[in-house]
């Protein structure tokens, strides 16, 4: 199928490992130059010697506003355009609320919730000025959808994302900005290290899954590409779960 992005630019933030990554290289296998944003360099560039052409590594903290917002001119000065932001960036610090200082949540919000607002703001000022039309896709957490014990703040946080995107797909889909979740499952990826080291844990967290299995990466990519392409033009405030239906089981 020609998801006809060929040519097309997307910003994509904790590009440089994991569920990141893999979406950079599935939307560079559909013709899409991506800025990959993240904060490990060396990660980073080598993603980016994969496909030297169309990846741009840009080090970027995401409790640096000022840095996040200027993702946008970064891309429109390497490629001439943007068409999408895949708001992946994100933090999980787990710990029993009642032990755990508030600045930890405010950093979770911060990283989780107001950089994706302060990129999707920047990208649709763009788009808005120069009248194109544009795609946000915000990577939450099934997390958000079920609170999590011991992950009060980023279960919060995935929560709200999903809200936000509700609420800007109604502000701005009269500018022909489409805005869109994905709440992913478990993933077999780096930060999952401590669940597949240990087959006891494992064992026990597959349970939970009715598919008996954890998902790779690579398999975000596919639904990603769809959300960014303009071959999903009328979807929009909508959360698409990605999970082995382990939501669909509670």
């Amino acid at each position: 199928m020609d998801l006809q992005m060929d040519g097309h630019v997307a910003i994509v933030t904790g590009a440089s490992r994991g569920l990141g990554a893999a979406m950079v290289r599935s939307l560079v296998a559909e013709g899409v130059s991506v800025v990959a944003a993240a904060r490990s360099v060396d990660a980073l560039e080598s993603l980016a010697g994969e496909a030297p052409d169309q990846i741009l590594p840009v080090a970027c903290d995401m409790l640096d506003r000022e840095a996040v917002s200027a993702l946008v001119g970064k891309g429109l000065a390497a490629f001439g355009r943007l068409d999408a932001v895949v708001n992946n960036a994100g933090i999980a610090p787990a710990g029993k609320l009642v032990e755990t200082d508030l600045t930890v949540m405010e950093e979770t919000m911060a990283v989780n919730l107001l950089a994706p607002a302060a990129l999707a703001k920047s990208a649709a000022l763009h788009w808005i000025d120069v009248g194109t039309p544009g795609s946000v896709v915000n990577v939450a957490s099934i997390s958000g959808l079920k609170g999590k014990a011991l992950l009060a703040g980023y279960s919060a946080s995935k929560g709200a994302m999903m809200r936000l995107t509700e609420a800007l797909s109604n502000e701005w889909a009269r500018y022909k900005i489409r805005v869109n979740t994905i709440a992913p499952g478990g993933f077999a990826t780096e930060a999952q290290a401590a669940v597949l080291d240990d087959p006891a844990i494992l064992d026990a967290r597959l349970r939970k899954i009715p598919a008996r299995r954890l998902a790779d990466p690579e398999e975000i990519g596919p639904l990603t590409n769809y959300l960014v392409s303009p071959l999903s033009g009328f979807v929009t405030g909508s959360c698409f779960v990605i999970d082995g239906g382990e939501v669909a089981r509670l």
